[in-house]
């Protein structure tokens, strides 16, 4: 809403969309300058921009028959693939309006399509898939190019030192960053971490894994749970601990026979989006996949501190993880799919008892940037996945309880420690049009866990034990 006395009108929504799609800052996104307020901005000339917002399909599959299961990952992969693709013509200004739109429902029509024949054929063919081809342009703050000198400095530089075009390119295409309304001083926020108090049965024990802090420099821009079979099925790199093989093409098979980085001989994946400082420098990503082709530019930040934990539960004993089950925690797609499946949590070291979800923290001197993974803590008992990665698990509610046919089990909870330099900016590697928001960090695992070595960290925990 505009601010009271503010005389200016806004522009009715669709010529705001115009006119963002005709508008191109500098080769790095359709940006415009708001005239009212957007986003809990006020009206000071906030950037506004626009990306492609398309419905989840993945989301929508409940029931995916194993024989259709490879068939309908790819064309999932390749739903995900024409939007990115849609997004960088529209950010470079190759396409707008209309146009883009109608060539991607065509796309997304013949795709879906494919993927409804495929489950057809295995006797599981879904109604209303193929309403869900059509896609929309949607608002979002956009980075103000003055928050990014260094953006701008470092293709300045690397233009005057001659380098390829190319490269000019994705050190501009860095500025569709995060907003200025992405981030927030921490010590503005209130305490808001409510922790359900444990009842009698409660399982108050932990069972911790030394992992690293991915010092073997395993990245990759593939997601084995979403895309399987799939290089770059991400379009964003991530960062890895634990099995040391973890790739697109990984099998159980596979898992069960790597390596780790774990002290205790854990074989679990455990991997996360990288975080990038916004600082024009070009990374050794910068024309790859999943990096500066997917609009992800940036000095990758290692972590500081990797702290992998399993927790109990306040009500009740938990049960053990079956091996080679899947989970994934938030969504990377929150910037246009809604806050349903969020569940980022940023926060500042010594401010932890504060945790936000659709907004980076800005810590004082002397605290580091912190990101925390609460995974869901409740399983159905039978699936080890599901068709759309969720439905085999749940969060417990307020109070700790699982909800009827589910049974706890483990809680995962992810801690990543990062020092970041005062007053710089920086983001989370997204799809290039989830535009690096804050509310799209996720975190991924896969539990490759011995037998033993998994009844060992239940008896910890049950028994109300601390235990490394």
């Amino acid at each position: 809403m505009s601010q009271k006395g503010h005389k200016r009108r806004l522009r009715p929504k669709h010529k705001l969309l115009a006119a963002m799609s005709a508008l191109v800052l500098g080769g790095g996104g359709v940006v415009i300058v708001a005239q009212g307020a957007f986003a809990g901005q006020d009206s000071r000339n906030a950037p506004v921009t626009a990306t492609i917002d398309c419905p989840d399909v993945g989301d929508k599959l409940e029931n995916v028959p194993d024989q259709a299961r490879g068939e309908v990952d790819a064309n999932l992969a390749k739903l995900d693939t024409q939007v990115a693709d849609a997004y960088q013509q529209l950010s470079s200004g190759r396409a707008q309006g209309k146009a883009l739109l109608g060539g991607l429902k065509q796309q997304r029509d013949k795709t879906i399509t494919s993927l409804s024949d495929a489950l057809g054929k295995a006797g599981q063919k879904p109604a209303g898939l193929q309403g869900l081809s059509a896609c929309v342009m949607k608002e979002a703050a956009a980075a103000d190019p003055a928050d990014e000198p260094a953006l701008a400095n470092g293709a300045d530089a690397a233009a005057k030192q001659g380098a390829p075009q190319q490269q000019q390119q994705q050190q501009q295409q860095a500025k569709g960053g995060p907003a200025r309304s992405d981030f927030v001083a921490i010590n503005t926020v209130k305490p808001n971490v409510r922790k359900p108090a444990a009842r009698g049965g409660a399982s108050t024990g932990s069972f911790a894994v030394q992992c690293g802090r991915n010092e073997n420099g395993h990245f990759n821009p593939d997601n084995v749970i979403v895309a399987p079979g799939v290089s770059n099925g991400a379009h964003h790199m991530h960062d890895y601990v634990g099995n040391k093989t973890t790739d697109a093409f990984s099998t159980n098979n596979s898992l069960a026979q790597s390596g780790t980085t774990c002290t205790n001989g854990d074989q679990s994946t455990y991997y996360w989006p990288v975080l990038r400082l916004r600082d024009g420098k070009a990374e050794k990503d910068a024309k790859a996949p999943g990096g500066g082709q997917d609009a992800n530019i940036g000095t990758i930040l290692k972590p500081k501190q990797v702290t992998i934990e399993f927790k109990g539960s306040p009500v009740s004993k938990v049960a053990a993880m079956p091996r080679f089950m899947r989970i994934i925690t938030g969504d990377a797609k929150a910037l246009t799919n809604g806050n349903a499946n969020a569940n980022a949590s940023w926060s500042c070291t010594g401010f932890e008892n504060r945790q936000l979800k659709d907004k980076y923290p800005v810590c004082p001197k002397g605290s580091d940037v912190v990101r925390t993974f609460n995974f869901q803590s409740c399983w159905d008992g039978k699936n080890i996945d599901s068709a759309n990665h969720r439905t085999h698990v749940a969060f417990a509610d307020n109070n700790g309880n699982c909800k009827k046919g589910f049974k706890a089990i483990p809680q995962l909870v992810q801690r990543i420690v990062y020092s970041v330099p005062p007053g710089s900016r920086f983001a989370v590697d997204s799809f290039p049009e989830q535009l690096h928001k804050p509310v799209t960090d996720h975190g991924d695992f896969i539990n490759v866990m011995s037998n033993g070595l998994m009844a060992g960290a239940v008896r910890c925990i049950n028994d109300g034990r601390a235990c490394r």
